[in-house]
């Protein structure tokens, strides 16, 4: 028996578009072009002045109808930023946390998603944007806190975000050591999504277990998606083998 989801992951740019326009709706639209079941997503404002106070995080959820799971990477007052899991599935909490950083603050978000058949553990984060912090917050999110402390045959991971790395870096590479590029498995030439009206760095990734399948995966292109941010949300449709899995 095999379960099958739709997982996207998009850096919304606090819901700012290439044309300036703030317009969270307009992220939605996007999102529901690609029709996910999971959504990933970094970058969003919640309450912050420069956004108009707004709750991204909720507005988004509301306009697809789903729930959604903020951490707030940087809280100053009452302004937040962070990173925000989505799903109309049933899902719980279980972790949200900083990652060590040196600039600007970064932190993860763990979830649990229900499947009903298998609880499917999601993480999400944004890396920062210098190299040797990058490698520091990746192996802190492999270590025993975070993906390191859990049995993948009987939890099936998945790990996403924008992690301001490339295929050549350090960071990706310690990723890609315990856990498999979803594009890769697919895609005879991986596609970049940023900046989106011209991309030319693969720095928006989903990461897999060994107990997930990989069916199909884009880069979703599309009009739309071009002005609505300045990244381009990443898709991958995903399987797990639930005769693999066990509790």
């Amino acid at each position: 028996m095999r379960r099958r989801i739709r997982f996207l992951t998009y850096n919304v740019h606090s819901c700012f578009g290439t044309d300036r326009k703030l317009d969270p709706a307009r992220i939605a639209a996007v999102i529901n072009e690609c029709r996910p079941d999971i959504i990933a997503l970094q970058e969003v404002d919640v309450g912050r002045a420069r956004s108009g106070g707004i709750d991204q995080a909720h507005m988004i959820s509301a306009h697809l109808q789903m729930q959604a799971e903020f951490h707030p990477a940087l809280h100053l007052k009452d302004e937040k930023y962070g990173d925000a899991v989505l799903t109309a599935l049933p899902m719980r909490l279980v972790k949200a946390a900083a990652l060590p950083s040196v600039g600007e603050p970064r932190g993860a978000l763990w979830v649990e998603v229900d499947l009903a058949d298998v609880k499917l553990q999601v993480f999400v984060t944004h890396l920062g944007l210098r190299g040797s912090e990058r490698v520091r917050q990746a192996t802190t999110l492999l270590g025993p806190g975070w993906l390191g402390g859990i049995n993948q045959r009987e939890a099936p991971v998945v790990l996403a975000g924008d992690l301001n790395a490339t295929a050549r870096s350090a960071s990706y590479r310690l990723v890609a050591r315990q856990l498999r590029d979803v594009q890769l498995q697919v895609n005879a030439r991986p596609r970049p999504t940023f900046p989106s009206r011209l991309p030319l760095l693969r720095i928006d990734h989903v990461f897999v277990g060994e107990e997930i399948d990989v069916t199909h995966c884009k880069v979703h292109n599309t009009a739309l998606a071009r002005v609505a941010s300045d990244h381009l949300p990443l898709v991958a449709e995903l399987e797990i083998d639930l005769s693999k899995t066990h509790d």
